[in-house]
This record gives C-alpha cells, structure tokens and sequence, in this order.
C-alpha cells in the first residue's frame, strides 16, 4: 500500500493527537482502509464501507 494516497481526518488535531488516516480510492471496492497517522508502519484497519459510512454519518450527527 506504498502508493495509496491517505487522507488525515479533518477532525483531527494538529498537535500530534488523535489522527486517523483513510484512503478514499480504495473505498470502492467494499472495504474502508483506516490507520493512525502516528504510527503508519502498522497495518490499516479495514471497515466495509457502509459500516464507515455509517460511523462516519453518526459523528457529524453527534456534533449538532
């Protein structure tokens, strides 16, 4: 996965905190890659891809 483009959570904190990183690109083959950006020599967790949507969905929901 050397060559996926990650892309850090808007929500995440830029002093080194909690950070999770995804790649989008590879959303569409059923599965969501997430990893945390501190520590990105350790494999990606993999969601189905409703299942992120769906978390996804339930955290900007909680923000209101």
């Amino acid at each position: 996965m050397a060559d996926i483009q990650w892309v850090k959570s808007t929500y995440s904190s830029g002093n080194g905190g909690q950070c999770v990183e995804w790649a989008p690109q590879l959303a569409t083959v059923g599965n969501v890659p997430v990893r945390d950006s501190k520590d990105t020599s350790r494999a990606p967790l993999s969601f189905p891809t409703a299942a992120w949507s769906a978390f996804v969905s339930e955290l900007k929901h909680a923000e209101r």
